[in-house]
């Protein structure tokens, strides 16, 4: 019986991958399912190495879902519009010199022939960040039957959890170590929030941003400030234009245009020290320690995905629990291609 059902399972996932085949590729569907019934039915007969798992196909549905869900989460979040480079992601590395190099720009040059300029930046191949969520156990009755709704709750659980670390990576790595000339670490300015004496954000402090992305000659397009939920709240106190436009989108956290900015809103930024220096990711914040904003020039930075892999283990392999586990990895680096386009705004405080 339990082969039985196996074989009526695995024949109608045969069937359905090709239906979905058809709609993606524009053939017709039964030709489609019949070929991919047939495909299963003569590979039921292959012989498989020792320890593979016969119902491959589940892998390759789950793992494209992950790969989709991971997609549509960047799609209008606050790193859309950041210059995409998967492309020349080899092997989940990625080449800097690749990612772009400035030349130097000669202006009304009267000196031929035009000198050369060796873009002598040394090749520094990157390894993309690495991803892993924890291990999900998941039934063998549940895996073999291939509920479309447990599907569903996995694919969300691990795509959510793997979201928020690439994001709250994406914005450690845009915020500066500490304040330099060409990566400002400014201070808010207003009026201290009696509770935690986090000096709160002022449009005057939005100006002050403006200015320092002015002085490092950054184009006046572009623009685009991550808010923390502090600073969008003091703002939300304080300033009745900021109130008026705000209407945030609960699914990308946009908040609207102002000041030259593209504007969301982010909960889990970096948090710095009093003394200005970032903490690591993790690291929890002490007395005086707050959550930053920053704001970035969107086509110095970049983004790069690479693989995407999942992981299980058999039912077959653990009989005392008679379960499989599944956890997935995913190749992602979201990074500066150089570091003189951005300003932090941190908050200060005052004991």
């Amino acid at each position: 019986m339990k082969t039985t059902i196996k074989t009526l399972t695995a024949l109608l996932i045969n069937a359905f991958v090709g239906v979905m085949l058809a709609l993606l590729l524009g053939l017709p569907v039964m030709t489609c399912v019949i070929v991919m019934v047939g495909v299963g039915s003569v590979m039921s007969f292959v012989p498989k190495p020792a320890g593979a798992l016969r119902e491959g196909v589940y892998t390759e549905v789950w793992t494209g879902e992950m790969v989709k869900a991971l997609r549509e989460f960047l799609s209008g979040s606050w790193l859309d519009g950041v210059p995409d480079q998967s492309s020349i992601v080899n092997n989940d590395v990625i080449h800097l010199v690749e990612v772009g190099v400035d030349p130097e720009v000669l202006i009304n040059n009267t000196t031929y022939p035009i000198p050369l300029q060796a873009l002598d930046d040394k090749d520094i191949a990157i390894k993309l960040d690495k991803f892993q969520t924890k291990v999900t156990p998941v039934t063998d009755d549940e895996l073999y039957a291939i509920s479309y709704d447990k599907m569903s709750r996995v694919k969300e659980s691990h795509s959510n959890a793997l979201n928020d670390a690439k994001f709250r990576k994406a914005a450690h790595a845009l915020c500066a170590k500490q304040n330099s000339k060409t990566t400002p670490v400014l201070k808010t300015t207003g009026e201290s929030d009696p509770e935690t004496g986090r000096l709160r954000l002022t449009t005057n402090d939005l100006v002050s941003l403006k200015r320092a992305l002015d002085n490092l000659k950054v184009p006046a397009t572009n623009r685009r400030l991550i808010l923390c939920p502090d600073h969008v709240n003091d703002l939300l106190l304080t300033d009745q234009k900021f109130k008026e436009q705000f209407n945030i989108d609960r699914n990308t956290g946009k908040v609207g245009n102002l000041y030259g900015f593209e504007i969301y809103t982010y909960g889990d930024t970096p948090v710095y020290t009093t003394a200005g220096v970032k903490k690591d990711i993790g690291t929890e914040a002490s007395t005086g320690e707050f959550q930053c904003s920053f704001a970035f020039y969107t086509p110095r930075v970049f983004k790069a995905t690479g693989s995407t892999k999942m992981y299980y283990s058999e039912a077959g392999t653990d009989p005392e629990y008679q379960r499989n586990k599944i956890n997935f990895r995913h190749y992602f680096i979201c990074m500066p291609k150089k570091e003189d386009a951005s300003v932090v705004m941190m908050s200060a405080y005052e004991g």
